[in-house]
């Protein structure tokens, strides 16, 4: 879990050099390349995607309960 904005801008940096590897291995590898897979790779993104969703939720309820 997410428990700050700084860990949610460190997530997204993460989403976005994962990103990065991803385009690489797919432009470098044809399909069942051993080792960090692809799919792999999309696994973790996903997962930091619903660590954000969850925090971004979290701050939304947040600025409500406070309205």
């Amino acid at each position: 879990m997410i428990p700050d904005q700084n860990e949610y801008q460190k997530n997204q940096d993460e989403i976005r050099r994962l990103e990065e590897r991803l385009a690489r291995l797919q432009q470098n590898h044809e399909a069942g390349f051993k080792g960090f897979t692809k799919a792999g790779i999309r696994k973790m993104i996903a997962r930091l995607h619903e660590e954000l969703a969850v925090y971004e939720g979290s701050e939304e309820a947040k600025r409500a309960d406070s309205n």
